[in-house]
């Protein structure tokens, strides 16, 4: 098994397309500078010695290494050792609302947001349990399936976004159906489904679906984000908000009744989230009710590093980029041993 110890380390690649960005922008200036100065070609005939390449090859050489460390930071590994790991623990499925109305900012800062506060901190607090992560609008799909990896589990949270499904709507009921069959198999282990959502089911019977779940022995616990008063929803980029097809600004509010008649059909509680992190407190304890069985996991326990290569062509970049110079030598140009061809 492949692995990275801390994969929160790849968060810095995105300084590499500002790199990329601030030195096209710095080669563009200093060929418009130049210009000033007469025609290119001219100059470049009075000056034999600049070299207009060099610079390019040792500003990439420099960018791989870069990668290359940022790789190392988050420390490759390769499983070598396989162990049966005995743990004591209970399921959970979060089903997380991804639609539209899910950016209004009745609760800040914006009711998607603050229901990945509280996924956050409910995977926080777990250990030995076992989580999965479906996210659903007009469709619903898995985003993670069950498992025991927090650390994935906190970077697809992270992730998550109002576009990652394509069909719009609120689909709850084809969730929870989708949360039932990602269980897999019968096990002793107390199983608890989370909706988390504003309410606002247009497309199917998420009653039903919340019925099937209780007679299979899974509790389903519904987080209500929004407020009844209701909030606009912005629109990505914009000053705007959502209209309907006569203008009028669409006002998205959270639908209790509905919340509150899956939670029951489905033997769980609702809670409303608000600014506070009552909704978390009253999730988790309701959570710590169910039966933990123990369970046989295989797992790696034991791991090789595998920074060690990264770092070493790292090391290799950096020393050719050092002897590489900026300008042409005269004596290593005869070599052409860091000559390039069809310099101008």
């Amino acid at each position: 098994m492949f692995r990275f110890a801390h994969p929160e380390y790849f968060f810095l690649l995105i300084v590499v397309p500002v790199l990329i960005g601030t030195f096209l922008y710095t080669q563009a200036l200093k060929k418009r500078r130049l210009k000033k100065f007469g025609d290119p070609e001219l100059l470049a005939e009075l000056m034999p010695n600049v070299s207009y390449r060099r610079p390019v090859v040792k500003f990439y050489l420099q960018l791989f290494a870069v990668v290359l460390l940022i790789i190392v930071l988050a420390q490759p590994q390769f499983g070598t050792k396989v162990e049966n790991v005995k743990r004591q623990g209970i399921d959970v499925m979060i089903a997380l609302d991804v639609s539209n109305s899910m950016m209004a900012q009745d609760i800040q800062p914006s009711r998607l947001e603050k229901a990945k506060q509280i996924l956050s901190k409910l995977i926080d607090e777990m250990n030995d349990d076992r989580i999965g992560l479906i996210v659903f609008a007009g469709d619903a799909y898995t985003q993670l399936p069950i498992t025991v990896d927090y650390v994935s589990a906190k970077m697809f949270l992270s992730a998550i976004s109002t576009n990652m499904v394509p069909r719009q709507g609120t689909a709850i009921g084809t969730a929870i159906d989708l949360a039932i069959k990602s269980f897999g198999e019968k096990s002793q282990s107390g199983k608890a489904i989370i909706v988390i959502t504003d309410g606002e089911n247009h497309e199917d019977d998420a009653i039903s679906a919340a019925k099937l779940a209780a007679e299979n022995g899974i509790n389903v616990h519904v987080i209500g984000v929004g407020s009844p008063e209701g909030a606009p929803i912005p629109i990505p980029g914009t000053m705007s908000f959502k209209k309907d097809k006569d203008g009028n600004v669409v006002v998205s509010r959270l639908n209790e009744e509905m919340c509150r008649n899956i939670s029951a059909a489905g033997n769980g509680i609702y809670v409303r989230a608000d600014n506070t992190n009552n909704a978390y407190r009253v999730i988790s304890k309701q959570l710590d009710t169910l039966a933990r069985s123990t369970t046989e996991t295989k797992v790696f326990s034991d791991f090789s590093e595998q920074y060690q290569s990264f770092a070493l062509i790292a090391l290799i970049i950096l020393i050719i980029d050092f002897f590489l110079f900026d300008r042409k030598n005269k004596k290593l140009s005869k070599i052409k041993i860091f000559d390039i061809e069809n310099e101008k």
